[in-house]
């Protein structure tokens, strides 16, 4: 392909599309909407990194890339559609004779969030939850703000604190929801407490069904 060097892959592209869409990887059979794709950035860059396999339907056949349009797809994406923009590594690999498919690979992003572009100008954050793409939950978008501020920083534990690691103790886990209700605290003060201790370790966040429960470290 024009300005996108073609190795020889199919054994090696085969081995990946084994795997199936999972938290790191996604299938992509052609690139329409450069938006959407920089969903699938933002959710990458935000978790742990990633790729997409593009020429590949989501039954894991081997289809190829239609035109080369599918490269500059992904480059707006990842340039003007990303806030702040996301270096994207892609290579092409020939399958089959005159069947390519690109790997594009998606780094992890040293401080989170990366951004979406959305319709209209709002700026979106979103995650990867097993093979799906979510959008990035209040709680996520607070540990994330109190991971960028300076390290070293302490928790002043009081009540609210004593209460939600008891509630984690009593059942293992618990919800946003629930912990607002006994405690009393408006959602956003819940929000920016729970946040602080995510970041501080104190406690971390498993994903179910798409929603966060708050967890023991």
């Amino acid at each position: 392909m024009k300005d996108l060097p073609t190795i020889k892959g199919r054994y090696y592209i085969h081995s990946l599309i084994e795997e199936g869409e999972h938290e790191q990887q996604d299938f992509k059979f052609a690139i329409s909407d450069a938006r959407k794709i920089a969903r699938s950035i933002s959710a990458f860059s935000n978790h742990n990194g990633g790729r997409l396999l593009i020429g590949v339907k989501d039954n894991g056949v081997v289809a190829g890339i239609r035109n080369e349009e599918d490269v500059y797809m992904i480059e707006t994406a990842a340039e003007l559609y990303c806030r702040p923009s996301v270096e994207v590594k892609m290579t092409a690999f020939k399958v089959e004779p005159g069947t390519v498919v690109i790997r594009a690979e998606i780094p992890k992003a040293l401080r989170p969030p990366v951004y979406v572009v959305e319709e209209g100008g709002e700026l979106r954050a979103y995650y990867r939850v097993k093979d799906e793409n979510i959008v990035a939950h209040p709680l996520l978008l607070s540990a994330w703000e109190h991971y960028a501020k300076e390290s070293g920083m302490l928790v002043q534990y009081d009540e609210r604190h004593r209460l939600l690691i008891e509630m984690i103790k009593e059942s293992g886990s618990t919800t946003l929801e629930e912990y607002v209700r006994r405690s009393h605290l408006s959602t956003p003060t819940a929000v920016e407490l729970i946040g602080g201790l995510v970041a501080s370790s104190v406690v971390d966040l498993r994903w179910e069904d798409g929603e966060p429960l708050i967890v023991g470290v």
